[in-house]
């Protein structure tokens, strides 16, 4: 009788098994065969993460591009290689001596470490993003500095200069999004440009003013006023080009629409911000602001100066989570300088590259994984389902598991998934990260069944026929499947 009563029991868990995985089988096969991907691709796979058994998968090692999603690699190597309460460093100093008078006869330095926190919008607000700069004035004030005969110098060499990664597309890389990491990041690296427009379509706009100030910024004006809604215009500008471009259109009677594009130059901005704090505080600067790279010189020796303060950024797992939430470029981007640069000495966008493959290599199969940027804006990327489950089961047993998790949008409630699943089975237990661009949709993350199961998934989808917003909704029955098991 207890063979017979094992047999049994193990032939129910073995059709609810094999029940649950044809269920999600018949999704993933239903949404890999609608009419709107006759011409496209699709990857997907889905794991268990008790038993790290493969439940259901379509094309699970075709890599191909997935857009943001990408920002996981980026966000789960940098939480396991800095840790969680890692934060990013700036640091002032000042070269030459102050005499009696209070004067320095030399520089003020700021020496960039790659936070990307700096005024940012994200951890404060409109009122309070001049706080950090103002903490260094006091502190040069506390020095006894009344005047500088030299310049403020900004120097954000420890993360390169290479502007953007390889494979951004010409048409980002003037606008917000599309703000590339810095040694020096100042306000998320972001300019909003004011501009009033005509009640005539047809007629120009014009730049009113723009916040930060940047000077001898020259605009290029070529968008005109329309009777269309909403910002249908782009910035065009390369990186530390102070030529910008402007095309496309804006409603017609705005007499203040705001425009958001990238900051042109970062590390002279900064250098910039502090030197006209000074100037309001009464400390004269005798030289204008500098950048390093401007300069074409080698930064100083900083053991041969002396330290003023130590700006202390944001810890690391909350500009993951405000990276994951709402999936941050910028954010992303410095996540590979900041393990470039604290594990090789140069945090740049290459160096970064590196580290995260040394480090996946170790852990996962990569073969077919190629990564070009943090953010998952470079078009070059080719990552699979495959890739996308192995790391997430990986991140979901590793010590840092629960802040990762936790970093995570969850479908219908919060960060770019609080559309996702709303009011059905995958709402409340599902938390993963979405991509998207021009053809390109995808998800991945983990999904909580509704027997207790725990799940990783991806699901990638190129060169669809149809809006992002349909291929969603054909994407939340395959969800809803994994949910329901």
């Amino acid at each position: 009788m207890k063979i017979i009563s094992i047999l049994l029991i193990s032939l129910y868990f073995s059709i609810n098994l094999a029940v649950g995985q044809n269920t999600i089988q018949s999704a993933i096969e239903h949404f890999a065969s609608d009419k709107d991907l006759k011409h496209g691709s699709v990857s997907f796979a889905v794991i268990d993460l008790s038993t790290g058994e493969l439940v259901s998968s379509i094309n699970k090692d075709l890599s191909i591009p997935t857009a943001s999603t990408a920002k996981l690699f980026s966000t789960a190597t940098a939480l396991e290689l800095l840790g969680p309460n890692y934060k990013p460093k700036t640091t002032i100093y000042y070269d030459g001596f102050i005499d009696s008078t209070g004067i320095l006869n030399g520089n003020i330095w700021i020496k960039g470490g790659g936070d990307p926190t700096l005024g940012s919008k994200y951890f404060t607000t409109k009122e309070t993003r001049n706080n950090f700069l103002k903490n260094w004035v006091d502190a040069i004030q506390k020095l006894g500095i009344t005047k500088i005969e030299g310049a403020i110098i900004a120097d954000a060499s420890q993360c390169g200069y290479n502007g953007a990664p390889d494979g951004w597309s010409w048409s980002d890389l003037g606008n917000y999004y599309g703000s590339g990491p810095s040694g020096l990041t100042v306000f998320d690296n972001l300019i909003e440009m004011h501009f009033s427009t005509s009640s005539h379509v047809g007629n120009s706009t014009k730049l009113t003013s723009t916040s930060p100030v940047v000077p001898n910024m020259v605009f290029h004006n070529y968008i005109t006023s329309s009777a269309k809604s909403g910002d249908n215009s782009y910035i065009y500008g390369a990186p530390y080009s102070l030529d910008r471009f402007g095309t496309g259109t804006l409603p017609i009677n705005q007499s203040d629409f705001v425009v958001k594009g990238s900051l042109p130059d970062p590390e002279f901005q900064i250098a910039h911000e502090l030197n006209e704090l000074l100037a309001q505080a009464n400390i004269a600067v005798n030289e204008l602001p500098k950048a390093v790279r401007q300069l074409e010189i080698k930064p100083l020796d900083i053991n041969k100066m002396t330290l003023i303060y130590e700006n202390h950024g944001t810890a690391l797992i909350d500009i993951i989570t405000e990276t994951n939430m709402h999936s941050i470029n910028l954010f992303a981007e410095h996540m590979l300088t900041l393990i470039g640069l604290e594990k090789t000495g140069l945090g740049s966008t290459e160096n970064g590259i590196g580290v995260l493959e040394n480090f996946w290599k170790s852990k996962i199969n990569t073969e077919g994984l190629h990564i070009n940027d943090g953010s998952g804006l470079s078009r070059t990327n080719a990552i699979s389902a495959q890739h996308y489950i192995s790391m997430l089961d990986y991140m979901s047993k590793c010590k840092n598991a629960v802040d990762f998790k936790n970093s995570l949008p969850i479908a219908g409630v919060s960060g770019t998934l609080r559309s996702v699943c709303k009011g059905q089975a995958a709402q409340n237990k599902m938390y993963a990260k979405s991509g998207t661009m021009n053809r390109i949709k995808s998800y991945a993350g983990f999904i909580d069944g509704k027997s207790g199961k725990k799940y990783a998934f991806a699901l990638i989808a190129n060169n669809y026929e149809c809006s992002a917003t349909l291929i969603r909704q054909k994407m939340e029955s395959v969800f809803n499947a994994i949910a329901n098991q």
